[in-house]
């Protein structure tokens, strides 16, 4: 085991200070600084989304992010800030209307929950298909959707530094423990693990398990370098950190207590994955994130970059091969464009899956090999990651061409298979088979899935 460096120093300029994190929620959202610009109606307009659709952002993101004098069409704006548009016409009205009648907390609530119970709020099976048993027990808080990867969700960890506003998992975040997953049971999830020796990757994800104080992420971590949890070993840690405070492993208190747990999980044989989520290039222009960037990398963590296209933020070719060459120029690996999740406010960010695969298409032709390596259009659907790899004409049907990146049934992956051409279609159950099929070749064990769960 080698021996561990000496942390390089904060900064190389000695500029990087502490800075307090300061949040601002649906609560006190008047308060943000810049809003006094917008008009009155877009104001209330965010009250109107914010009580329905969880809102937090940070100073940080405020003030260095957001570039006001493009407010509301800046990106971050959007990727921060709730629009009208994010709840359908009708939704919006019912809300708005209880507001202005000045309505009780507990009508506003009632309101707010019947809207959020239309927006599908677990998508692709999360509450049935992806839970996991030990010992006859069902394990809240974990999902083992594919052989490989258990996804671990620490009770600590529900939360993130600011929200997006595209959030496909927004239901973690409204207050319901019935739509949220959750677990601080660390010695559950380590007898899982000794118990199922196929599963090769931990991701711990949220939320933000980056908003965990280093004290309890050791809890669910430092077990892993036990001899009889050898078999995981690839950790990955799902986070936005780099985006809304990367301060996080810069000056905070515990930040070099952090590296310092990154550095023992590498040296022990682990490969540790930071799977950072961007959305715009404007996310990396700040020197502190940077820095954070440059910290990481020297423990040892490989960092990879993933991000949904997104209408109003970052649906062009241009902003997407300018995302991935910053990214490799800071030693970052493009990971995947996913395509935007059938939940939450989903028709205001959806783009049709024909414009999608041009978008990630002309971005690819932008960039070098180091920057292919992100794989997309994915969906990440109930059958499992379905990527549109392109569009096509066979025998005289324009299609598109489709295969399994993942899969429920690990057969199904790399499998190409057709659908009709839909330029309107945006997730894959509005896709219909080609060539006269009646049904996708996954479809009636996917089916016999659904009903065994059903009738337990």
């Amino acid at each position: 085991m080698s021996q561990m460096l000496p942390l390089r120093p904060v900064d190389r300029d000695g500029t990087f200070e502490a800075r307090r994190f300061q949040v601002f929620t649906a609560r006190n959202m008047d308060k943000i600084p810049g809003l006094d610009r917008m008009p009155e109606d877009e104001r209330f307009a965010m009250r109107v989304v914010a009580n329905v659709l969880p809102f937090r952002v940070n100073e940080y993101v405020i003030n260095e992010l957001i570039d006001w004098e493009k407010a509301p069409d800046d990106p971050i704006y959007q990727l921060t800030i709730p629009q009208r548009g994010m709840l359908a016409p009708a939704l919006f009205d019912r809300m708005a209307d209880v507001l202005r009648r000045d309505a009780s907390r507990e009508e506003i609530n009632r309101v707010a929950w019947e809207i959020r119970n239309e927006l599908n709020p677990h998508p692709a099976g999360q509450m049935k298909l992806n839970v996991p048993q030990h010992d006859g027990e069902k394990l809240e808080g974990m999902q083992h959707k594919y052989n490989e990867t258990v996804l671990f969700f620490p009770s600590q960890g529900q939360v993130c530094h600011s929200y997006c506003t595209f959030c496909f998992r927004w239901a973690q975040f409204v207050g319901d423990k019935d739509l949220q997953f959750a677990s601080n049971e660390a010695e559950r999830l380590h007898a899982y693990l000794r118990d199922h020796r196929e599963v090769s990757d931990l991701l711990l994800t949220g939320g933000d398990p980056m908003v965990m104080k280093t004290r309890k992420l050791e809890e669910y971590l430092d077990p892993l370098l036990a001899a009889d949890l050898e078999h995981v070993q690839t950790v990955r840690l799902g986070t936005k950190a780099l985006t809304f405070w990367p301060y996080r492993f810069v000056t905070d208190k515990d930040a070099d207590d952090l590296l310092r747990l990154f550095e023992r999980l590498v040296n022990s044989g682990r490969h540790v994955a930071l799977m950072a989520h961007y959305n715009h290039p404007q996310e990396l222009k700040t020197p502190i994130a940077e820095e954070a960037i440059r910290r990481i990398r020297d423990t040892g963590v490989e960092i990879r970059a993933q991000g949904p296209l997104l209408a109003h933020i970052n649906d062009s070719s241009e902003a997407w091969a300018e995302l991935w060459r910053k990214q490799v120029r800071l030693g970052i690996i493009p990971y995947y464009m996913f395509v935007e999740r059938d939940t939450g406010a989903r028709h205001y960010f959806e783009v049709p899956l024909a414009r999608a695969w041009e978008i990630y298409r002309d971005a690819m032709k932008q960039v070098s090999g180091l920057g292919r390596t992100a794989r997309g259009p994915s969906m990440s659907a109930g059958p499992g990651k379905v990527e549109v790899q392109g569009i096509t004409e066979v025998q005289g049907e324009k299609v598109f061409v489709l295969r399994f990146i993942q899969g429920r049934n690990p057969d199904w992956v790399q499998r190409p298979f057709f659908a009709k051409f839909d330029p309107n279609a945006t997730w894959l159950d509005q896709l219909q088979p080609a060539f006269g099929e009646d049904k996708f070749f996954f479809q009636d064990e996917y089916d016999a899935m659904l009903a065994s769960v059903e009738s337990d």
